[in-house]
């Protein structure tokens, strides 16, 4: 996957915007990113697990942008398989940032980042995605989770572990709402100390809103920030204890994944770690 392929992607089925200058920006486990001159960017998948992914944000997520108050990058084209590339792909906008988890937002972001939360967790329809990793009720990551917690040994300490299963005994509580799924640093943009945008929503579907609310371990350094989030969100006592499992969960997640190849990825994870047992 290069510039090449790209060009040869618009060139193809957006002619008008294929003479504009094709650059790699970045990747990730699941896609591509090429910028398109100044205000746009490419999102292709790179493997067949990312196909379904991107036709999730192609489906929901200009519905979804229309009340979220914070930018997205809800599709602008289509793109389908051709030129012996096999996934559809997509013409987003391009988002100026620095990711959260090397530029974290400042405390007064806290509201807005509940604010969105709250504009994004409405009750979702039947035929939302369901995701069989995010949303679901932490009994279902146990396995999983745990593996992970006896791969990493004493990296993950024992209060982490214990809100881990305060967590996992916590009663569930209302109907499905929309989710990002994927809500951590990498995911959040930051410019000039404000949150610019929320990107990759490849795992967006329905589920316990808990899920994202995890991502306020991720984004915010302070105690002080984080209690912000909870309390202009109205998190209850048993979604602040769910919250605090899938911070964990996605904690553990991270840093195991940055064992193997990716020090930015162990460092994320353990920040997070570090966080949710600091509180709140």
């Amino acid at each position: 996957m290069d510039a090449g392929l790209v060009l040869a992607l618009l060139a193809a089925q957006h002619p008008d915007l294929a003479g504009l200058p094709i650059r790699p920006a970045t990747s990730g486990w699941d896609n591509a990113l090429f910028r398109l001159g100044d205000g746009l960017a490419v999102r292709l998948p790179r493997r067949a697990a990312g196909a379904p992914l991107i036709l999730n944000e192609q489906r929901w997520l200009p519905d979804l942008a229309a009340r979220l108050p914070l930018p997205v990058p809800a599709p602008v084209r289509l793109g389908e398989a051709g030129c012996g590339y096999p996934y559809a792909w997509s013409v987003i906008p391009w988002f100026t940032g620095t990711p959260a988890d090397l530029s974290p937002p400042d405390a007064g972001e806290a509201e807005g980042l509940a604010r969105f939360l709250r504009a994004l967790h409405r009750p979702a329809p039947a035929d939302a995605p369901r995701n069989p990793t995010r949303g679901v009720a932490l009994s279902e990551r146990a396995a999983a989770v745990e593996a992970r917690m006896d791969r990493l040994g004493p990296l993950v300490g024992l209060k982490a572990k214990r809100l881990w299963r305060d967590g996992l005994a916590a009663p569930e509580e209302g109907p499905p709402t929309w989710l990002h799924g994927d809500l951590h640093g990498r995911n959040v943009l930051v410019n000039a100390g404000r949150i610019s945008a929320v990107i990759d929503w490849g795992d967006v579907c329905r589920g316990d809103p808990a899920t994202d609310l995890a991502g306020v371990w991720s984004l915010f350094e302070s105690l002080e920030a984080r209690r912000a989030v909870l309390d202009a969100y109205g998190v209850s006592e048993a979604m602040l204890r769910r919250s605090r499992g899938w911070a964990v969960a996605f904690g553990v997640m991270l840093l195991d994944a940055g064992q193997v190849d990716d020090p930015r990825l162990a460092t994320a994870g353990a920040a997070t770690l570090a966080r949710v047992v600091e509180g709140p």
